[in-house]
């Protein structure tokens, strides 16, 4: 049984085939389509001419073939630890042999006054992009709340398609939980250089409709005029329903190293979770594309019996315009980066742990240079290798040849 039809519920379902088991498997979405990738939602779903629909991530011919029963439009409201049962929205009850709860996370609310009739959306869901998609467009005003990544995509697509964008984000920066200040700071430019406003140190205090448009009031008396407001400060692992059941949660569902809950019938996934990494020797919640896919499929081994630790490098990546931004690793807050310049197709900082290892870097430019120093950075902080500090720098040396 997999409670959660996105990436990393998914992928278990796959992985479950494909690692020999023949029993019944239960696939149970809460929306009404087959399974989708996130990712476009804030991309090219909200900037294509013609309304691409979600990407599937397998078709319903591919779920037949596979044998996986997949109940959409279905909610699992409880779970009996004792019986080994869920029991559905429609009353139904199912057993199971191993459960995994692949839940993923909801947008965190903004807790201000909101007045009735504001056009405020977040985005998470294919609806809600198909939403923001009929409002954007030439000469409409936006605000987002958030200067991370959602709210920075979201910008960027909405500018793309002729709006007048203001970014209002209530940190001293942007992105200040996910990338290195002087990245931030080439994120910023590259915004501000296609048209979007962006104010930090903003606090929102209330919205409240204006001329019949929403007006965001922040401190010191500024307000922001708006066709439409779209926030985006964050996400809330979604553990009610694991909660609810007795597990142990605390920031997501906690896990050990196999992916197990305190239940040992009892997996989970995704961007509901927390699980220690060997490499970072802590303990780490990740809301990220590649993390639910990998995740998904190393819980469905484990369920099968593998018991093998999971220690995938964290990666992510996030498409700003024409450049891309991409992470691996966990960068350590306040430590001095190595700086790899690559000129005009972007830049890359190295983190060497005290050790000599490198255990983290990101990168913003071209996607063509950056992906390819980032891959080789992945290997790198895999394999635990100590690369010169120097030869890290230089952007004449092959990253390649660091590999040795």
């Amino acid at each position: 049984m997999i409670v959660g039809a996105g990436e990393a519920g998914m992928a278990a379902a796959i992985a479950l085939r494909e690692g020999g088991w023949r029993g019944i498997v239960v696939l149970v979405g809460n929306e009404t389509m087959l399974p989708y990738e996130r990712p476009p939602l804030s991309k090219a779903l909200l900037i294509d001419e013609v309304n691409p629909g979600p990407k599937l991530i397998v078709t319903s011919e591919r779920l037949v073939e596979l044998g996986i029963d997949y109940l959409q439009g279905s909610e699992v409201v409880s779970i009996d630890r004792v019986a080994n049962t869920v029991t559905l929205s429609s009353g139904s009850r199912i057993a199971y042999h191993r459960l995994l709860l692949a839940t993923g996370a909801r947008p965190r609310k903004l807790r201000v006054p909101i007045a009735e009739g504001a056009k405020v959306a977040t985005l998470r869901t294919f609806e809600d992009a198909t939403r923001i998609r009929q409002v954007i467009g030439q000469g409409c005003e936006v605000v987002v709340i958030g200067g991370g990544f959602i709210g920075l995509e979201v910008a960027a697509s909405a500018v793309s398609k002729g709006a007048l964008v203001t970014v209002l984000e209530a940190g001293s920066r942007l992105l200040t939980r996910s990338v290195p200040a002087s990245m931030a700071e080439l994120i910023r430019a590259k915004h501000e250089s296609s048209g979007v406003r962006i104010e930090t140190g903003a606090m929102v205090e209330r919205i409240v409709i204006s001329d019949g448009r929403s007006n965001v009031a922040t401190a010191g008396g500024r307000s922001h005029l708006a066709d439409l407001v779209i926030v985006g400060i964050g996400a809330t692992p979604n553990v009610e329903l694991a909660q609810t059941a007795g597990l142990v949660v605390d920031d997501g569902i906690i896990l050990n190293e196999m992916l197990a809950t305190s239940d040992p019938h009892v997996f989970a996934a995704g961007d509901c979770c927390s699980f220690p990494h060997r490499l970072y020797k802590k303990r780490i919640r990740l809301e990220a594309w590649r993390n639910a896919q990998r995740q998904g499929a190393a819980a469905a081994a484990n369920m099968l019996g593998e018991n093998r630790p999971y220690e995938d490098i964290p990666w992510f990546w996030s498409d700003q315009y024409d450049e891309t931004l991409q992470i691996v690793g966990l960068c350590p807050e306040g430590e001095v980066p190595i700086i790899r310049d690559l000129g005009t197709s972007g830049r890359v900082l190295f983190y060497l742990a005290a050790d000599g290892r490198l255990e983290a870097a990101c990168g913003f430019g071209s996607l063509g240079s950056v992906a390819r120093e980032i891959r080789f950075a992945e290997i790198m902080i895999s394999r635990r290798l100590s690369p010169r500090a120097e030869a890290l720098a230089d952007p004449a040396i092959n990253m390649k040849a660091l590999l040795v």
